[in-house]
């Protein structure tokens, strides 16, 4: 597996992120993330996006981070905040998603990110489940979803 910056506007990039729109809708019915996301939310130092390719090339999974600070939709100072985490259907099951987590991580500590911080949704069993056992804790809602009943915050102290 071959993990690569490439910026959100790639086509690798977008056309991962159409996929994860589609699977977000088929779960929630409600068109996809919503959030604004721009590609220079994820221009180094201040965000990074990454791709695995496996060994054909092909883009297989995708995340990355954005700077927050305060901003009175819940974010803390030093906060990066986890997007777009996904892998291809044929490629869940094998740690990809551990992998670009942790890759993330190193970035946004490199970055002087002091936490990471993500929201996902009651319909993604399997990404609590991921984040929870990386470490990650229940925190105060944050950003576009943070009023919805569906939406669950969790927070990981990035250290030094």
């Amino acid at each position: 597996m071959n993990i690569r910056r490439v910026p959100f506007d790639h086509p690798d990039a977008v056309k991962l992120n159409d996929e994860v729109q589609a699977e977000y809708h088929d779960r929630y019915g409600d068109g996809g993330d919503a959030t604004v996301l721009e590609p220079s939310d994820f221009l180094p130092p201040r965000g990074v996006y990454l791709i695995a390719y496996d060994e054909t090339d092909r883009p297989v999974a995708t995340g990355g981070w954005r700077s927050q600070d305060e901003n009175g939709e819940g974010n803390e100072d030093g906060d990066a905040e986890l997007k777009r985490m996904f892998v291809i259907r044929e490629m869940r099951g094998l740690g990809l998603a551990r992998r670009i987590l942790s890759a993330l991580e190193d970035d946004a500590r490199a970055a002087g990110r002091v936490r990471m911080v993500l929201e996902t949704g009651t319909e993604q069993p399997e990404a609590i489940a991921l984040y929870t056992s990386s470490g990650y804790t229940p925190c105060g809602k944050f950003g576009y979803y943070r009023a919805y009943d569906s939406s669950r915050c969790f927070a990981k102290p990035l250290g030094s």
